[in-house]
């Protein structure tokens, strides 16, 4: 990505799991090429790590709605996939990030049937179901970090 669209939002999520990561891969979202991209990378991962087939759909899933979210929502932005090995355990971490408007009411955002884009409104709330891990960061005016994380049983 050039400086001109280089997300700019600080977030400690940037740092989280550092200490685990043996990899870590940036991709622009800007676009639905660029979810489709996002789920072809995902899937890789997930396959080399062994994550069973119903995992790797939940994670494949789970980064779909979030890199639609950053794109619709935060007017684009980029996504970091890592690898992430902890002991013998191995696992996945996706972080959204976008300069985007903010989420106003998290609690709110977070409840299934709410939505702002004439959805279903299970983006947030249903992604979070799907992964192991989940957190965001956000702040109105700044942008938004959605980090999702699935380990492999």
């Amino acid at each position: 990505m050039n400086a001109a669209t280089a997300v700019e939002f600080d977030t400690e999520l940037l740092d989280r799991n550092r200490q685990l990561r043996t990899d870590r891969t940036t991709f622009p979202l800007r676009g639905d090429e660029d979810v489709v991209g996002l789920r072809k990378h995902v899937r890789e991962r997930a396959v080399a790590i062994g994550l069973s087939l119903v995992d790797q759909t939940k994670l494949v899933t789970a980064a779909s709605e979030l890199g639609r979210n950053t794109i619709k929502y935060g007017g684009g932005g980029e996504v970091h996939l890592d690898k992430l090995v902890d002991g013998f355990r191995n696992g996945i971490g996706l972080l959204f990030v976008d300069n985007g408007p903010g989420i106003a009411d998290l609690e709110l955002a977070l409840r299934d049937g709410y939505t702002t884009g004439g959805g279903l409104g299970l983006g947030l709330g249903g992604s979070k179901r799907l992964v192991d891990e989940f957190d965001i960061d956000t702040r109105p005016g700044e942008g938004t970090a959605v980090l999702a994380v699935k380990w492999k049983r």
